[in-house]
């Protein structure tokens, strides 16, 4: 429904994770009989979670460790680790810096080229581990570096930005169609964030594999005070989700995966957003206060290090567990820090759900 604003302009309500709560329904279910899992394209994971491509919290090591412990984890294919042989001092560096001199240093580190001949040498060491691997570029950077990424064949090409669409339009320069560009790949593409249904739409007949959800996180936050743009979680799922199921009758069957990527801090967030309809969560902040993490107890994304425009900033985080601990538990903690597959476990079991596809219908409540 819209609502008046004015004489002039009309606006949707719109809604976030905190805005929305889980309703139980008439039966609960053991926590053992619950089922996790999530395959897209030929992937198999244990359960649904999937690390955002940061270098805070993704080194090809955690990137290993994610795939091990049963979820994806995406690796920045224009980060430190592919401008830097060894990006180790440069991290020791950045964790020793005063908060006022970080972002003009960020964007000094990331001034050094990316090297093509290591985004293979990166791929190729986490397909050493024998587990999925993942590489993300911004859409800036897709067309220039997109033939170093398919000569190392991964599982999955994310293409990751704070607004995407399928077709980008610009008077100078190559414009990025991504109606034209995914069809010449030969691998699976997942793509986002984009926050409404006829973005998603778009992405989906352009040939997604998986559609990001949101703005990526931290980048959310900035990128509503620095430009103005927002939608909130929770109506955007909802919107995407609608896309996702035009486009399966319009394509005859073809299922394009939702993946929330945003607003999502504790488990309950990310029980929230898969009961909004998302198929898997892509995660940040979590993941960061892991003691693997190569941030070292910082954070940041790429809007932390844009070289004309930063829209976002280092954030600190008290480094809680290991990384398998945060996923997998036990958990030390009852903030929902923690032990985040086991919290998804048991609010499905709580609600009544056995497994991911129908809990996506579960209800929800307006708080």
């Amino acid at each position: 429904m819209l609502h008046d604003i004015g004489r002039s302009k009309h606006a949707e309500q719109a809604y976030s994770l905190d805005d929305v709560a889980i309703v139980p329904s008439r039966r609960t279910r053991d926590a053992e009989d619950v089922d996790l899992s999530w395959r897209i394209d030929a992937a198999a994971l244990r359960f649904p979670i999937v690390a955002a491509p940061m270098d805070s919290l993704m080194s090809p090591a955690t990137a290993i460790a994610m795939g091990q412990l049963g979820g994806l984890g995406v690796l920045n294919l224009e980060g430190l680790w592919t401008r830097y042989e060894n990006p180790e001092p440069v991290y020791e560096e950045l964790a020793s810096l005063a908060d006022q001199a970080a972002t003009e240093r960020l964007q000094q580190v990331y001034a050094e080229p990316i090297k093509p001949e290591l985004i293979g040498a990166r791929l190729d060491e986490i397909r050493a581990a024998g587990v999925c691997v993942a590489g993300s570029l911004s859409p800036k950077n897709v067309q220039q570096y997109a033939g170093a990424v398919e000569a190392a064949s991964p599982d999955f090409f994310v293409i990751r930005g704070a607004l995407v669409s399928a077709e980008h339009c610009a008077s100078v320069g190559a414009p990025l169609d991504l109606k034209q560009f995914i069809k010449t790949l030969d691998v699976p593409v997942i793509v986002g964030g984009c926050a409404n249904y006829h973005t998603a739409f778009h992405l989906m007949r352009a040939g997604a594999a998986g559609v990001l959800v949101g703005f990526g996180g931290g980048s959310r936050h900035a990128t509503l005070s620095v430009l103005g743009i927002e939608v909130p979680m929770a109506t955007a799922l909802s919107d995407v989700v609608a896309a996702r199921r035009d486009y399966l009758d319009e394509s005859g069957g073809r299922y394009v995966h939702v993946i929330a990527d945003g607003s999502l801090g504790v488990s309950g967030d990310l029980a929230k957003a898969l009961a909004c309809g998302a198929d898997a969560v892509m995660v940040g902040a979590p993941l960061a206060k892991a003691a693997e993490a190569p941030g070292r107890g910082f954070h940041w994304g790429a809007e932390a290090w844009h070289p004309t425009l930063p829209r976002g900033r280092r954030v600190r985080f008290e480094q809680i567990g290991s990384l398998e601990e945060i996923l997998l538990g036990p958990s030390r903690r009852a903030d929902g820090s923690m032990n985040l597959v086991g919290a998804l476990r048991r609010t499905l079991a709580s609600t009544g759900y056995t497994d991911l596809k129908s809990f996506q219908r579960a209800e929800l409540i307006l708080m």
